[in-house]
């Protein structure tokens, strides 16, 4: 009776779980370079917890933004510790990038990081995607040469700006 149905399964199950998986961003390939990265200028909230709590802290630092009535820039995420080392969780900063000239939204507090020497993987994908293929990336990258990922790192998202495009993710690790 199986074999009779397989068609309508692809169809009605497989097909559609891999447009999804492709108009996210799951079938585009990481570019991993050698670059110099920053100065970035940012407003945060310190975060420690899951690391798969982060997008709830990005909302509310997005929140303190707007009260504030200050344009914020890309989403950016410094991780300080390994979450492979903790059971998923992690210390961060979270938050969004700042013009060099605007104000710190009460409540926030204010980072920067200069410009340096890093391993950049980049990828065009969703935001709940795009970090894995990025981490697995730099990895791959990493291992070859005989070394591993370092933390601290920096995730920036810069989102495409309409509902449907994909944004571009950027992870970052000092070299």
């Amino acid at each position: 009776m199986f074999k009779k149905q397989w068609p309508a399964f692809v169809l009605a199950f497989v097909v559609p779980l891999l447009a999804v998986f492709w108009w996210w961003g799951g079938f585009n390939s990481v570019s991993v370079t050698e670059t110099e990265a920053g100065p970035y200028r940012y407003a945060y909230l310190d975060y420690d917890g899951p690391i798969s709590n982060l997008r709830k802290s990005h909302r509310t630092a997005l929140n303190h933004f707007t009260a504030a009535k200050v344009a914020a820039g890309d989403t950016i995420s410094v991780i300080l510790t390994d979450p492979r080392a903790a059971d998923g969780k992690v210390r961060a900063q979270l938050g969004y990038t700042l013009a060099e000239n605007a104000p710190i939204p009460n409540g926030l507090k204010e980072g920067r990081i200069e410009r340096r020497p890093v391993f950049a993987a980049e990828v065009q994908a969703a935001v709940l995607l795009a970090p894995s293929k990025a981490y697995q990336a730099l990895s791959d990258t990493l291992e070859a040469r005989g070394l591993a990922i370092v933390m601290p790192t920096v995730e920036l998202y810069r989102p495409a700006g309409q509902a449907n495009r994909i944004g571009r993710f950027t992870l970052e690790m000092n070299r």
